[in-house]
């Protein structure tokens, strides 16, 4: 076992999987030599060189069309996006191609390929940086969604990404890349993807969530239990493709009052699709009307305006005493 952060999990995870398996290849943005913008493939140039790790072109779209020919030729490519935000120039790529081949082709071809990306607020980025864009992705058939929470899952859910035979897109909350420390076994391992993991169990409420929303969760229960009779479970999806329903409706069935805290826009976002298929599976169980904390209906806003707009302890606590109080 090795402390680490998230972004040295995610590097961990590429360097057993080029280890382990030549058909592995890793490129992007700036990644060889450079190690990537945030590091996370810091010295894998060096140990596996030109051929195994290597920068690309300024160009998104030739980024990911390179990865579904490698991926449908039998390699295993990891394509890097430098920036959530950057991939609407990716889409036909992604959406058309990648998304469509096994389907297209009749099971003939494949697709096992990782796009890794960072997403997410609260680092005061320029415009474009932190869109967070997974339901995009959700409406894409064909990309299974998974974003970590911690440095654990994040090696053992990205080695299960590359072994997968479909396209995975694998989101990385940049406000946990070095914020947090974990022990991280040093082997190979996998967390399989579409398996929830409850964070914390309790009876009175659910709150569900993902990748950097978990740890903000963690804080806004943290402060209401110490304020108010109440036990809250928090369960971190870690998948939205797959999704977890038996994990969710178990917990929601347990305590039957729900908060679905994401950090995308509201409007027709994963929180909505969560909440649907809760109504769909469990709706006499639930005893109040579900809650959902997200960001707001507007492009990401300048640094300056980012910690509003942004789901905040003091809004899961508000969303929280809604359905505790509902009666």
């Amino acid at each position: 076992m090795a402390k680490m952060t998230m972004v040295q999990a995610v590097r961990d995870a590429m360097r057993v999987a080029m280890e382990q398996d030549e058909r592995v290849v890793v490129f992007g943005e700036d990644v060889g030599p450079n190690g990537g913008v945030f590091r996370a493939t810091d010295g894998l140039h060096k140990e596996y060189g030109e051929k195994r790790i290597f920068d690309t072109p300024l160009a998104e779209s030739a980024i990911i069309g390179h990865a579904v020919g490698m991926a449908a030729l039998g390699m295993k490519p990891i394509a890097e996006i430098q920036f959530m935000g950057f991939i609407y120039e990716a889409m036909d790529q992604i959406a058309s191609q990648a998304g469509r081949l096994r389907s297209r082709s009749g099971g003939r071809f494949n697709i096992p390929m990782v796009l890794r990306t960072p997403f997410g607020g609260g680092v005061k980025t320029p415009e474009l940086h932190s869109d967070s864009l997974e339901t995009i992705f959700m409406h894409s058939p064909g990309w299974k969604i998974a974003i970590p929470s911690n440095p654990y899952d994040a090696k053992g859910m990205l080695l299960a990404a590359i072994e997968d035979p479909d396209p995975v897109l694998f989101m990385e909350s940049m406000p946990l890349y070095r914020s947090v420390k974990q022990e991280v076994p040093e082997e190979a391992y996998t967390v399989p993807l579409g398996q929830a993991n409850i964070v914390k169990e309790g009876q009175d409420a659910t709150i569900l969530t993902y990748g950097n929303m978990v740890r903000v969760s963690q804080r806004a229960v943290e402060q209401l239990e110490k304020e108010r009779d109440a036990s809250i479970e928090i369960v971190d999806l870690r998948t939205l493709i797959p999704l977890d329903m038996e994990t969710i409706a178990s917990s929601v069935e347990k305590t039957g009052r729900v908060v679905v805290v994401t950090e995308h826009v509201r409007t027709a976002g994963a929180a909505s699709e969560i909440i649907t298929r809760i109504n769909e599976r469990s709706i006499l169980h639930v005893k109040a009307p579900i809650q959902r904390v997200t960001g707001l209906d507007t492009p990401y806003p300048i640094s300056a305006l980012e910690d509003d707009w942004l789901p905040s302890p003091k809004r899961i606590q508000e969303a929280l005493a809604d359905v505790l109080d509902f009666d």
